[in-house]
């Protein structure tokens, strides 16, 4: 695929934002760590003493930082060649969660980021060229059309079963809950994100977007969407483990990106079969990359545990495997715990 100035401008914004939004998890997580030993009251089960950790907040910052690239390279390239470089944050988190939180990464986990940036380049090289857009009202008339509309009510529908139906029962225990409801936001915030930077490139090029309402609406659905978005990526990364929450949820937040992007922008209603076809080809790549990090991950759990203690059932194992996706241990030490405490623990959830 031949880029274009503006496609090469958006690669490469997409590439440092994936940069700090991976380095992002590891500082914010580290914050939640420190918020929740001090205050005793985890972000996972609706604590909020991590806003006064000071690097939480460099951990935000540097997630803003990631956001604003990954903001103006959707201005300068289309979706589905933007969003598939966020493979580069779960390579950047993966590797700074091994040193930094001690987050040990199976071997064949590092073969699953290789497959999941394989998977990513493919997009990339059957990626459509964008459309021109000429004005904010014209975007606006995508996103009002039936398709993209029965699109947001389904999305709205099963961002409300998940937090009000699913989070209570099965939100601590379940990675996808927490990550579905990111990801199914995160798809709109991203149409939203299309527009309002489409809008203000044309603003820049004398083309003044800001006098008409369909911008700030544009704008309100971004504040609205990544507020949530933050918020439910807290409580996934205070609950489970950064390895398994940043692959998770980049298959779903740009399965769901590229879908939407396909119904709202057309992106390929100008590339022919086998561009497509090579396209979702990649998608698969990628697809089986974050299984392979994800079951690895468990593999690499299981014969640590089974090393150190005696062997559990399976439902035992499953609720023992729990809060942080780490097994049994206390937030910012290493030692294991000791066999009366695992005793005490078994007895606890039988």
């Amino acid at each position: 695929m031949g880029f274009s100035q503006d496609n090469l401008k958006g690669f490469v914004l997409a590439l440092l934002s994936s940069a700090f939004i991976g380095a992002s998890f590891i500082i914010k997580k580290k914050g939640l760590r420190r918020a929740a030993a001090a205050s005793g009251v985890r972000a996972g089960v609706g604590g909020y003493s991590y806003l006064l950790e000071p690097l939480w907040w460099l951990g935000m910052i540097t997630m803003i930082i990631g956001e604003v690239a990954n903001f103006v390279a959707y201005a300068f390239a289309p979706a589905v060649l933007v969003t598939p470089l966020g493979a580069l944050s779960i390579i950047v988190s993966a590797i700074l969660a091994q040193f930094i939180l001690k987050e040990k990464l199976h071997k064949l986990g590092i073969l699953g980021c290789v497959m999941c940036i394989a998977g990513s380049i493919i997009i990339v090289i059957h990626a459509p060229q964008e459309r021109p857009i000429s004005s904010v009202q014209e975007i606006w008339s995508m996103a009002t059309q039936p398709a993209f509309l029965l699109y947001v009510g389904s999305v709205i529908v099963l961002v409300f079963i998940l937090i009000f139906y699913f989070a209570p029962q099965c939100g601590h225990t379940n990675v996808l809950v927490f990550t579905g409801i990111c990801s199914l936001m995160g798809s709109l915030s991203v149409m939203s994100v299309k527009a309002l930077g489409t809008s203000l490139k044309l603003t820049f090029e004398g083309k003044n977007q800001l006098i008409y309402p369909e911008t700030w609406s544009f704008m309100f659905v971004v504040a609205t969407c990544v507020i949530t978005q933050m918020n439910y990526l807290n409580k996934a990364l205070d609950t489970f483990n950064t390895a398994i929450v940043s692959p998770i949820y980049y298959v779903m937040f740009t399965t769901l990106t590229i879908f939407a992007s396909v119904i709202m922008f057309k992106d390929w209603d100008n590339q022919d079969a086998g561009s497509i076809i090579s396209g979702i080809c990649g998608f698969v790549v990628v697809l089986s990359g974050t299984i392979l990090l994800h079951v690895t991950k468990d593999l690499e759990r299981s014969s640590s545990f089974r090393g150190n203690y005696m062997p559990l059932s399976p439902s035992l194992s499953a609720r023992l495997c729990g809060g942080n996706g780490d097994f049994l241990k206390h937030d910012e030490e290493d030692e294991p715990y000791s066999e009366e405490a695992c005793s005490r623990q078994q007895e606890l959830y039988s």
